[in-house]
Parts: C-alpha cells; structure tokens; sequence
C-alpha cells in the first residue's frame, strides 16, 4: 500500500514538471496591468471616521473637507502619474493634511488633557515590509516626514518623544512653536471635555472624546504598495497615551503580497484586534477579497468588540476599499482612468 502511494507521488511530480508548473513565488512584486476591476496605479485617502452627520455640518465646512481632500489626492496622484513610488506618493497626501487645520493630524491636532499636542504617524513600504514610525512628538512640523527618516535612516522602527524628535534635528526636520499646532476649535473641544469630567476621576470618560486619523495607501506604476497614517490622538489624552497608528499592523500595514491599510477610528480597539494586518492576513491566507476581508474585519470584527472606525485599502490588483462602521469618513480616491472622487457620509458610497 505504501509502495503504491509512493508510485503515485513520483508520477505525479513527474506530471508538474512536464508541464512547466513552477510554485509561485510569493514575495515576487504583482505586475503592473490591471486585474479584475482593477487600476495600473492609484491613490486611496481618508481624514478620519466617526459619527459625521448632515445635520452636524455647514455647506460651507462640507466645501471646504471637498476641496482639503481634493488637494490631498492631487498631490499624492501626481507623484503616481509622474512615475513616482507609492512611499513618496502617500507621503505627498499626508503632508497635504497634517498642513490643513480640518484635520486631527499635524496643524490641526487636538489636545491632550496638559493643553499641548502630541503627534504619531508611521509609513510602510509593501515591497520589502520596511516601516518608520514616531510616537509623542510635540514640536515636529510633519510627523509623517520623521516617520519617513525613521525608516529611510535608522535600523529602528519607532522613535518616541524627546528621542523620536532629537534624531529628527540630524537631518534638519522642520520644527515648530507650539501656536502653529494651535486651533480654536480643537481648544474649545478640549475646554468642553474637561468640564464634562467636571471633578470625576474616571479618566476613562476620555474614550468617548473626539477622535481622528488621517492616512493615504497607494499601488504605484511598478505594481507596488505603501501605506502611511498621522494622527493628533484623542481629545483629552493624558499619560503619554499612544494609539494604533504608530503600531505596525493595527492602524497601518503594507505588504505587495496582499495589500496596504491605513485605518482611523478608536485606536485601542484597532490596537487589540490587528486591524490593518488582519485585513491582510485574511486575503493571504484564506484567499479574501479586499474587500471580504476589510468588511469581516471592520463591520464584523470591530464591532462585535465594541470598537468603532474604518480603513481605506488598495490591494496587489489595484482593487480599492473605503469600509467604515460609522456615519462618516472623510475619504476619497484618485485611481488611473478615472476622475478624483471625495465623499463624506456612508451613503456616498464609493464613487464607482
């Protein structure tokens, strides 16, 4: 019985290598044309989830989300178009937004429970699974840029603080004061968080405060990936609290084996439950969709463990996701052969 398995197996080889099989090699970049409903090369963007409502919006402040976005998508898109990588197209998106005062990343940053910003971004290269992140910084003008010397530069992952900011001044990275971060809403939200708290200790309260992310992924000309996220935090944050975006695999992840993520949300649900390599994991290693695996994740996952936010994500085919469990997500895209498309509320849907 043995004998005849043995038989079986020989012939069997023999068969595959008559025919040319090769196993396929997994870490090999995807070639460049299109599948499916896929695109050559494109740009996915966000500037955050949460509960983004009509009845909560001006049609001015809708306007002006538009047009931040649209300006966004254009920067990133150009890189794409002139031939350039998915790491310096995401990075040409998030500068864009860090700079804009809409957004909780960068200028716009809300405030922790000191009255000061702190600041966390991370980029990942989907060709070689090389990422830099920074975690705490206060004075760094573009978060995202360091995160891009963390990578480029040191043999490290993650710099935080005074240290993430000292190695930034090695490489003349742009500081600024205090006041550029300044906005008068994010400090009247800060005021109305901390007289909700009113004299309780439950420090806790600060889960239910403003939160928001801002993030770009990208598949460029040559078939490959990147992903790259910048967040202000929460409102009312103490203690040196770090969330999901500076950890590669919950807020951002990127592998041409599958796909790039870049998430907003609650961060410590993103934190527990891997979000953006789980999403990854699902298409390499149960053969999900894109989208499969970011709505088992995002619309199942998530919430069944409370947690509330959404992804963009572009995968090895040019496949494109915007999933979110809530109202709203600042979001939009800007893909080969198509026009740029910006949307705000869940019904938007996703433009194609």
């Amino acid at each position: 019985m043995r004998r005849g398995l043995g038989v079986m197996t020989v012939l069997a080889f023999a068969a595959i290598l008559v025919a040319g099989c090769e196993p396929a090699d997994t870490n090999a970049a995807p070639d460049a044309a299109p599948a499916l409903d896929g695109v050559e090369y494109g740009l996915v963007i966000h500037g955050g989830a949460g509960t983004i409502t009509r009845d909560d919006m001006t049609d001015e402040r809708e306007a002006a989300y538009h047009a931040a976005l649209q300006a966004a998508l254009e920067a990133g898109y150009q890189v794409l178009e002139d031939g350039g990588t998915a790491v310096d197209a995401v990075i040409a998106a998030v500068v864009v937004m860090e700079d804009d005062s809409l957004f909780n990343a960068g200028r716009g940053a809300v405030f922790t429970s000191e009255g000061t910003n702190e600041l966390d971004a991370a980029i990942m290269d989907g060709t070689d699974l090389q990422t830099g992140a920074v975690a705490g910084v206060r004075r760094i003008r573009n978060p995202i840029k360091l995160a891009r010397l963390v990578m480029d530069e040191s043999p490290h992952v993650l710099f935080a603080g005074e240290g993430a900011e000292t190695f930034g001044r090695q490489f003349d990275v742009e500081e600024v004061d205090d006041d550029w971060f300044f906005t008068e809403h994010r400090w009247e939200a800060l005021q109305r968080a901390q007289e909700q708290e009113g004299t309780s200790s439950n420090w806790r309260q600060e889960e239910d405060r403003m939160i928001g992310t801002v993030g770009a992924v990208a598949r460029d000309q040559a078939g490959n990936l990147a992903a790259a996220t910048s967040t202000g935090g929460m409102t009312n944050k103490r203690f040196g609290r770090v969330g999901d975006v500076p950890i590669v695999g919950a807020g951002t992840y990127a592998s041409n084996r599958s796909c790039a993520i870049s998430g907003t949300g609650h961060g410590e649900y993103f934190i527990r439950n891997v979000v953006s390599r789980e999403i990854c994991a699902r298409m390499e290693h149960r053969g999900e969709t894109l989208e499969e695996a970011a709505h088992a994740v995002v619309l199942e996952q998530l919430v069944d463990h409370g947690g509330s936010g959404g992804v963009i994500g572009i995968d090895r085919d040019g496949l494109i996701t915007m999933t979110m469990n809530t109202p709203g997500m600042y979001r939009g895209h800007y893909l080969a052969g198509e026009e740029p498309f910006t949307a705000i509320y869940e019904d938007e849907g996703d433009g194609r």
